[in-house]
């Protein structure tokens, strides 16, 4: 599989003897004239890359936080269509990559050619969509590959060994290891054979191995970091944007710089 920009800001950041930090936003959440102030905010502190939010009405692997995040995005109007119009009004100064979070069908109703083709003209560096199962990617998949936007997978802990072979074989950007059985959301611990789940991606793969869902403290970006090539934080990064609580997602972000990395 060929790297893509995604694949080498992360392999940078290992570089440096840290570990990659991805937040995740939800676009429209407080305004859709916050979300630049946030992604700025976001790369100032550190972040690796930036997961962007695209709200929708049935969110199968949201929690509550990230769902109501969706609900009040969606209630003033916020669509993929207007989010896209916003990332363009202001890429030229974001120097991270942007990854897209979004369920397939505000990409069906945009138009999959013309999504992935304004996607490469706004710098967006990756997708994630968790509705779209590997076997029934080959359509959007196809359009992509003539793109350097990468279709980042999501692997999960009930995976069996050969469709973790056959996932990771087609990963673009990252692997996003779901580190729970469930949505997303902020929890006090994690599975017992998660640590062995994580090794068994990092086997598998040729691309960095970042884990997701649930991960909301400083001491679990820490803990799982040190599995993994990096982490993912959403719940708690969306409910801080929207406590204005900037120093927690401050420490969430060094977190993942710790020097026990090195």
């Amino acid at each position: 599989m060929a790297k893509t920009k995604l694949t080498d800001a992360i392999e940078s950041v290992l570089h440096n003897g840290h570990k990659a930090f991805i937040p995740y936003i939800m676009a429209g959440d407080g305004g859709l004239e916050t979300l630049k102030k946030n992604i700025l905010f976001l790369q100032e502190a550190g972040a690796t890359a930036i997961e962007v939010g695209i709200p929708f009405s049935d969110p199968v692997a949201d929690g509550p936080t990230i769902q109501k995040a969706g609900e009040r995005a969606l209630a003033i109007g916020t669509t993929l269509r207007l989010i896209m119009q916003e990332i363009e009004s202001f890429h030229e100064v974001v120097k991270v990559p942007l990854v897209l979070m979004t369920y397939y069908n505000p990409v069906l109703c945009y138009g999959i050619e013309k999504f992935v083709g304004d996607c490469e003209r706004i710098g967006i560096a990756g997708i994630i969509v968790p509705d779209l199962p590997l076997e029934e990617s080959d359509i959007l998949r196809a359009v992509l590959a003539k793109t350097d936007v990468a279709l980042v997978p999501l692997v999960s802990l009930t995976s069996p060994p050969e469709r973790i072979a056959k996932i990771t074989a087609a990963g673009e950007g990252f692997i996003y290891a779901v580190t729970v059985n469930g949505i997303t959301g902020v929890r006090a611990g994690f599975d017992e054979q998660l640590e062995q789940h994580l090794t068994k991606l990092k086997e598998h793969s040729t691309i960095p191995v970042l884990a997701g869902f649930g991960i909301s403290t400083p001491e679990q970006v820490e803990s799982i970091a040190t599995l993994t090539d990096g982490v993912i934080v959403g719940s708690a990064i969306v409910d801080a944007f929207h406590q204005n609580d900037l120093n927690k997602i401050q420490e969430l972000i060094q977190a993942s710089k710790k020097k026990v990395f090195n």
